[in-house]
This record gives structure tokens, C-alpha cells and sequence, in this order.
């Protein structure tokens, strides 16, 4: 009959039969690696992955998360649930979802979030500066070094921001042409938030909206164009219901971060903290790269989609900037009424600029 005793029977016997001839410690069983803990983390984005922000958050940020761990030793994994697009928090409350819990960690569009977050709202108050988001992302990072109280916007709402991002430069996307800013008077053109200020003045009516809906919403004549960013209106594929494209730069525009709860940051062990902060930062860089690489790509995209695509010239430029009321002054007058010290973000902001050489058309904090 055949033995069919347990293998670790078997090992018993036959460590205690070497023991007595002196050679037990040449078998006794090594005791097993200890598992790695999982920890489960839900990141979320109101935007789809069609977009480079969600995008580089799920395909580089996430997976060098999981390579730093794995190399650290395996100590941790973290479960992973992305939910994009709105499944969890849609666009403008994903700073509420993760406050609340509902979200452990995400992007957060601060240019939602102009009544909570103003102060992070601060590039869109000093429209016509400059196309270059690295710049954009580092001036608004070393002013809330010094001006505590952007970091409080962040900390009041029990958020640890991790790494900030810029959009590529605002332009004008409509289904009419415009060679000057005559040519926006009476029209409906959607800006998303603060973005509304930069048609003051121009006769244009602002109407809310945000990259969700601007295809729809020009195709049914709810609006006639909108300001936003070639790389997500080439995303959006924007051109085909707004086929004329005005090279305005009225800049590159601090848009928001990757924010975690400061509950589970509180909570993560020390390793999975230093490899999410080592990320945040390649994932910075490497989505402010890649939006730029995308900047020209998206105007040829859109050109090849038959898009008609022309340039406000610099005079014409200057006269936009010059017809809007001081909304910058206008702004930081309110919040300052208020406690909130606005007028020296504005001021560390523009001045950042100018040391970094930018030729400003209008000084907003000079008036």
C-alpha cells in the first residue's frame, strides 16, 4: 500500500534521524520571506486618460511607485484602483472626494476650485505672460514657498500636494474666424473658471463650460468657441466643430496637482511616502516634457483635420491685454479684503517672470 503520509512528516522524521549524527543543522528548514503588505489606494482624475495629466499619472507616476518598491525590497505593494474620467470624483470635486475620503489620492484641477483655492489660481488672474509651463510650474512652486498660505489652501481641505502641473499655452478655438478682437464682440465663448476674466473688456459674453463638453457644446451652438490649450483641444478634437484656431498665448497656466489625503499619507510607511515623493517629481517633469513635445503635434493634428490656424499679431495682442480691466488688481483687492494675501502672489509671481527674461505686455502689479 502506498504511504501517503504528510511530506512534513517526512521532514520531521528525517531531520531527527540526521540530528543524532550530527548533521540536523544541515536541514533544518529556513523559515519563509515574510509577504509584502498591500496597501490599497484609490487614484482618481475627473478627466479620462485621453488626457496627458491622467495619462502620465497612470503610466509613469503608478508603475515607478511599483518598480521603487519592488527594488526597496518588496516590503509593500500597493493595490492600485484608478478610476478616471468621473467614475469616482468628476471634474471640479475631486478636491471634495479626496477630502472626504472617497478618493485616497488624484489629480485635483485647481482652476476648478477658484472660491477655495485662490490663490492657486493666480496665473489666470495675470493672463499674457508666457508659453513656457516649465517656467510656470517652478515660479508658482518657489512663490508658495515663501507665501505660506498657498500650502494652507491645500492643508485646509486635508490634502498634501505631491507635484504641480502647468497647461501649454491658452488660445482661441471658435467656428468663426477673428482677426482682431473686434471680431469677438457678442460672441459666446466658454472659459472655464478664472479663464472668464480674459474676455472682459473684449465684448465677447463668457459662458462656463469645460473640455468635457466644449465639442458638444459648440456643435449645438450653446457657445461659438472657447480659450483653452492645443494639446487638449486636439484631444478633444476640438477642430472639428471650431475649425478656426487664433494663436493668442495668453500663457501657459498653473492648473493643479497630484494631492494625496493627509490621513493615508499620515498612515503610508516611511518607503511607500519616499517613492511616491521620488515620482511626483519625475512624474512633474516628464508630463510638462511630454506636453510640450505635444504642443506642435497637436496644431499639425489639427491643421491635417482641416483646422485654419493663424496668429494675433503682437500689436493686436497688446490691445486685447490693454482692453481688460486691471483683473489681476481687481482680484487681489478682493482677497486681500479678506485676509488673504494675494498682492504678494501677484507680485513674487510677475516678478519671477521678469527675472527669468519675459516680456510682459501689460504689468498687471505696476498699475
Amino acid at each position: 500500500m502506498t504511504n501517503t503520509a504528510p511530506a512534513c512528516g517526512l521532514r520531521r522524521g528525517l531531520t531527527a534521524a540526521l540530528a543524532v549524527m550530527g548533521l540536523g543543522a544541515l536541514v533544518l528548514p529556513v523559515a519563509p520571506a515574510s509577504a509584502a503588505e498591500t496597501i490599497p489606494i484609490t487614484v482618481t482624475a475627473g478627466h479620462p486618460p485621453a488626457f496627458l495629466w491622467v495619462k502620465t499619472l497612470s503610466e509613469t507616476f503608478i508603475p515607478g511607485v511599483n518598480k521603487r518598491l519592488k527594488d526597496g525590497g518588496d516590503q509593500y505593494r500597493i493595490e492600485w484602483t484608478e478610476a478616471y474620467g468621473g467614475t469616482v470624483a468628476k471634474i471640479g470635486s475631486e478636491l471634495e472626494a479626496i477630502e472626504e475620503g472617497i478618493s485616497d489620492m488624484g489629480f485635483v484641477g485647481t482652476l476648478f476650485e477658484a472660491a477655495k483655492m485662490p490663490l492657486h489660481n493666480v496665473t489666470y488672474m495675470v493672463p499674457f505672460t508666457t508659453d513656457n509651463l516649465f517656467l510656470v510650474t517652478q515660479t508658482v512652486t518657489a512663490v508658495s514657498k515663501r507665501v505660506p498660505e498657498m500650502d494652507q489652501e491645500w492643508s485646509r481641505y486635508g490634502q498634501i500636494p505631491l507635484a504641480g502641473a502647468s497647461l501649454d499655452s491658452y488660445h482661441l478655438f471658435t467656428n468663426f474666424p477673428v482677426k482682431s478682437i473686434d471680431d469677438l464682440k457678442g460672441r459666446k465663448i466658454a472659459a472655464p473658471g478664472p479663464a472668464a476674466n480674459w474676455l472682459k473688456g473684449t465684448g465677447a459674453v463668457a459662458v462656463a463650460g469645460n473640455l468635457q463638453t466644449y465639442y458638444n457644446d459648440i456643435k449645438t451652438g450653446v457657445y461659438e468657441g472657447t480659450l483653452t490649450f492645443a494639446t487638449a483641444a486636439a484631444a478633444a478634437k476640438l477642430h472639428e466643430v471650431a475649425p478656426y484656431i487664433t494663436k493668442v498665448n495668453i500663457g501657459a497656466q498653473f492648473a493643479g496637482a497630484i494631492s494625496v489625503n493627509a490621513d493615508v499619507w499620515a498612515d503610508l510607511p516611511q518607503p511607500v511616502k519616499d517613492a511616491m515623493t521620488a515620482e511626483a517629481a519625475i512624474y512633474a517633469d516628464t508630463f510638462a516634457k511630454a506636453q510640450v513635445a505635444r504642443v506642435n503635434a497637436s496644431f499639425k493634428t489639427m491643421q491635417d483635420g482641416g483646422a485654419t490656424i493663424t496668429e494675433l499679431s503682437p500689436a493686436e495682442r497688446k490691445r486685447w491685454a490693454d482692453a481688460l480691466p486691471n483683473v489681476s488688481k481687481e482680484w487681489a483687492d478682493e482677497l486681500e479684503a479678506k485676509g488673504v494675501p494675494a498682492k504678494a502672489v501677484v507680485q513674487g509671481y510677475l516678478d519671477g517672470l521678469r527675472a527669468a527674461g519675459v516680456q510682459l505686455p501689460r504689468n498687471w502689479d505696476r498699475e
